[in-house]
């Protein structure tokens, strides 16, 4: 294998491994895209690859100007130095983008396509199409910003963070690089984490043709579980989760069913009234991961509740990895995921009879739950193991510095 250096000029050919400069805006308040992110540099590292790493904290945010943090989410001068710096002095082979907002700005790319190193962009949310990121709104899904020149409707409901300037800022940066067609020139190959994320953003003009599935995965645990009677819940408890969707739920089914919830959030006081009132539901607030997987292989199954445009579901594959099924709604990635009667049930978003029904299914079933243990562990084997994802990422850095180094030469041919 030949790095992009390498390709360039055949007397810097770079062997196997690849020179891999990630970069990364981390959350305040850490969260799934930094253990991602996090994660494949785990997997990269340990295969050999060479890494450096570009870090911008949110916690950097409090120690200056709001305003100019909004202005600076447009174009960050500071970070396209940065980047482009760094580039100079590292020779990557590729530039791997996770998170940009708001510190690291859409600058970075500019950075990395103005020296013509190949840039690969993982979407994890919907930043790029909503203010919110999230095409939910109000308690229902919205996506009343898309098709529009100006997502002018996320600024007027205050869409990031219930702020109407804070909203402004990121709706003006979704225009800017619309205008500047940051995302068609800097980017060689966005990431989505599931077909129905590159389904979405391809309906935006986004170009599908660059646009590839690469689903996040899961470390392997362990055996699989023995499963169990009691239900469970893991995850934030907050209002596009279905937490109220559940809770009514849990009051229609059999009197034997217990549930156990596992996690925080805004609703956490909602859930904690529930259980004082009903002693089947068992809230015992945040516990470790390894506790979360191990509650995961002695339950019988997940219930995913979700009723917002999950772009992936990683509670879903962690319940794989210990051979539990789940119970899912029937929308977005969710649903694509779980795959109804062998995975899992699906039930209708939001209709708390249906997922009464759902969960009464799955207590009663027997041997066809055995058999869907079995089944929602080979799914991922297939599908949610680190060498799989291994072989995924290293497959799209292949073709994206070769896609980005074929454009190259059509540009000096033209010359």
């Amino acid at each position: 294998m030949r790095g992009f250096w390498g390709l360039m000029r055949p007397e810097l050919a770079a062997p196997d491994p690849m020179r891999i400069l990630t970069v990364h805006n981390k959350y305040k308040f850490r969260g799934g895209e930094d253990e991602c992110r996090e994660s494949e540099d785990a997997i990269l590292a340990a295969r050999g690859h060479e890494f450096s790493q570009l870090a911008f904290d949110n916690e950097a945010i409090h120690r200056g100007n709001l305003m100019r943090t909004g202005l600076q989410t447009l174009w960050r001068q500071a970070a396209y130095n940065r980047v482009r710096e760094r580039i100079v002095e590292w020779k990557p082979d590729i530039v791997d983008i996770h998170n940009f907002f708001p510190l690291a700005s859409p600058a970075i790319h500019h950075a990395a396509y103005s020296l013509g190193i190949p840039v690969v962009q993982t979407l994890h949310n919907y930043r790029l199409l909503c203010p919110g990121g999230t095409f939910y709104r109000n308690g229902t899904i919205c996506e009343d910003c898309t098709r529009r020149p100006i997502p002018w409707p996320g600024v007027l409901h205050g869409c990031y963070r219930e702020s109407v300037l804070g909203s402004s800022a990121v709706a003006a940066m979704i225009v800017l690089h619309r205008l500047l067609r940051t995302w068609r020139r800097t980017v060689t190959t966005f990431i989505a984490v599931s077909e129905f994320e590159r389904q979405k953003f391809g309906e935006q003009g986004f170009p599908a043709s660059r646009i590839v599935v690469k689903p996040n995965f899961v470390l392997d645990p362990g055996p699989p579980g023995a499963g169990g009677d009691d239900f469970l819940f893991v995850g934030r408890l907050a209002v596009e989760k279905g937490i109220r969707t559940m809770l009514k739920a849990l009051e229609l089914v059999d009197p034997a069913v217990r549930l156990k919830i596992v996690g925080d959030g805004p609703l956490a006081a909602e859930v904690r009234a529930a259980a004082e009132r009903n002693p089947r539901i068992r809230y015992v607030g945040r516990l470790p991961q390894r506790q979360v997987l191990d509650a995961m292989g002695t339950s019988r199954c997940v219930v995913f509740p979700s009723e917002w445009y999950e772009t992936f579901g990683r509670v879903a594959a962690e319940s794989f990895s210990k051979g539990t099924p789940v119970i899912a709604s029937r929308i977005g990635a969710v649903a694509e995921i779980v795959d109804d009667g062998r995975t899992g049930f699906h039930y209708r978003t939001g209709d708390p009879q249906d997922l009464a029904r759902a969960i009464d299914r799955a207590f009663v079933s027997g041997d066809g739950l055995a058999g869907m243990r079995t089944e929602a562990r080979l799914e991922y084997e297939r599908k949610y193991t680190a060498e799989r994802n291994y072989q995924m990422i290293i497959e799209i850095y292949e073709k994206a510095i070769a896609t980005r180094q074929g454009r190259r030469d059509a540009f000096a041919w033209t010359l």
